[in-house]
């Protein structure tokens, strides 16, 4: 039987709002950060792993213990800024995070750097030495001698290394990760540890 001329029109209205509502809920980018109209986009987890506000978050506790450690009130009374080096933290997670750390690392660069307290070897000409370095004695950059090796002949009196770890764990299909970042300040000549710090950090899928 013909549709009737009623049936026709609701039908089209019909139509007409559901590609509408298609078109509404459309994805869209949108730009977030300080400044912007979404300045809280980087606050919310997209999954338990290790993203770049959790390593932002955590190096910051540790930056305002070494700052209040005994060992930065020593090195503020110093006439002169001292030489420090930063080297490669290790990543002890199961996760790909390359990325993450050099941005961790240039962070930490920035921070030393605008503290005035202390001068700060530039990490790419570190780089390239320990590289080279590596290679030829068949080193490990994480091995702390070598660190200090590589510190002492960039002329570095001190140098901050650490590393990233992380604990799983699976309970009623609910999963937590327990982050931890370590840092230590190492002094070259005697490889006395001056500072050492842990910030922790969970992350978890809640149902």
């Amino acid at each position: 039987m013909p549709a009737r001329p009623l049936q026709l029109i609701a039908l089209g209205v019909a139509l007409t709002t559901g590609l509408g509502a298609n078109l509404g809920c459309k994805p869209k980018a949108v730009r977030g950060g300080p400044g912007t109209e979404n300045s809280n986009l980087d606050q919310g987890a997209m999954s338990t792993t290790l993203d770049r506000k959790d390593l932002q978050d955590l190096l910051q506790v540790a930056l305002e213990k070494l700052h209040a450690s005994p060992f930065w009130a020593q090195v503020s009374s110093f006439p002169a800024p001292v030489v420090v080096a930063i080297w490669p933290f290790k990543n002890e997670t199961s996760e790909h995070i390359d990325d993450q750390l050099n941005t961790l690392l240039g962070d930490l660069e920035t921070e030393l750097v605008n503290s005035g307290v202390v001068q700060v070897v530039s990490r790419e000409r570190q780089a390239e030495m320990a590289s080279e370095a590596a290679v030829q004695q068949n080193r490990s950059v994480y091995d702390p001698n070598f660190a200090a090796q590589i510190s002492r002949q960039i002329g570095a009196k001190y140098f901050v290394t650490g590393k990233v770890g992380s604990v799983d764990e699976f309970f009623n299909k609910e999963r937590r990760v327990q982050y931890t970042l370590f840092i230590q300040v190492i002094e070259v000549e005697t490889s006395l540890v001056r500072f050492q710090y842990k910030a922790e950090r969970s992350k978890a899928i809640v149902r």
